[in-house]
């Protein structure tokens, strides 16, 4: 059991979920930036979020939502020669298996597995070049307030979202039937992933009957809920970031370093 003291007075104690019980499910997000301090900045500003330090160094911070940690940074984009951008981390049982099944099946891994206690975990690439990583070990403390106030779910922007599916079903553990695994559903064209009965993940890759499209560069979308999506917007542009689309309930945004995330009315969900 952890002890959780965000609250003052005595420790509560809450349980601690690993990825053995719950497993092929998003379970953190993460962005690799180059200047620390300006991405802190950037996003207190936009979503409201605070700071805490990490464990794992002065280069890394943990982003927190009314207390509650829903991301991190690495500031390590520069020293370790890695693109700008969010990236989402998936439950396994096992990294060493995971990272196999994905040189398997045609994807590749960039980085890992490394040992982060109290997990380990590897960044890596679908047989399309969208980026992901994968973790194994401890989930994020107070596991049930991370899935309330972390993002409302992460995308699959690709060119065959069939095919998209199988790949991660395998890596993945998906619709295996074993308790704690994701289930898989067809819904208007998308494939959509459950975790406990909440949608978690989309994948899309168009209409329904039209051929793949060789011009989408494949990517995952990471959605964050907001109370305000033009004000999310307008906010963005004043602390040097950038609006790519944005409609009544979303907008896609830039930070100025150049990641690109999403921002979701929580009216929406």
């Amino acid at each position: 059991m952890n002890h959780d003291t965000r609250t003052g007075g005595e420790p509560r104690r809450t349980k601690v979920v690993s990825t053995h019980s719950v497993f092929g499910a998003p379970c953190w997000v993460s962005l690799t930036s180059r200047d620390l301090q300006a991405t802190q900045d950037f996003y207190a500003a936009v979503l409201g979020w605070r700071w805490r330090s990490a464990k794992l160094g002065e280069h890394f911070r943990i982003a927190l939502a009314n207390g509650v940690p829903v991301a991190g940074i690495a500031a390590v984009a520069s020293m370790w020669q890695m693109a700008v951008a969010w990236t989402p981390y998936f439950a396994v049982p096992d990294a060493d298996v995971a990272v196999s099944r994905v040189r398997e099946r045609g994807g590749t891994s960039a980085v890992g597995p490394l040992s982060f206690p109290p997990g380990r975990a590897a960044l890596l690439a679908d047989r399309d070049g969208a980026t992901f990583g994968i973790w194994q070990g401890e989930l994020v403390g107070n596991w049930e307030a991370w899935r309330q106030a972390a993002p409302t779910f992460v995308r699959l922007h690709t060119r065959d979202a069939f095919d998209a599916a199988i790949f991660y079903g395998e890596v993945l553990g998906w619709a295996t039937g074993q308790p704690g695994c994701c289930e898989v559903e067809y819904e208007g064209g998308e494939v959509v992933l459950r975790s406990q009965g909440d949608i978690v993940a989309r994948i899309d890759s168009g209409a329904v009957e039209a051929a793949p499209d060789p011009s989408v560069r494949p990517h995952w979308q990471i959605h964050f809920a907001v109370a305000d999506v033009p004000g999310c917007a307008r906010t963005a542009e004043k602390h040097g970031g950038s609006v790519l689309r944005e409609e009544d309930t979303e907008a896609i945004l830039r930070d100025p370093d150049g990641a690109q995330f999403t921002v979701t009315s929580r009216r929406s969900r």
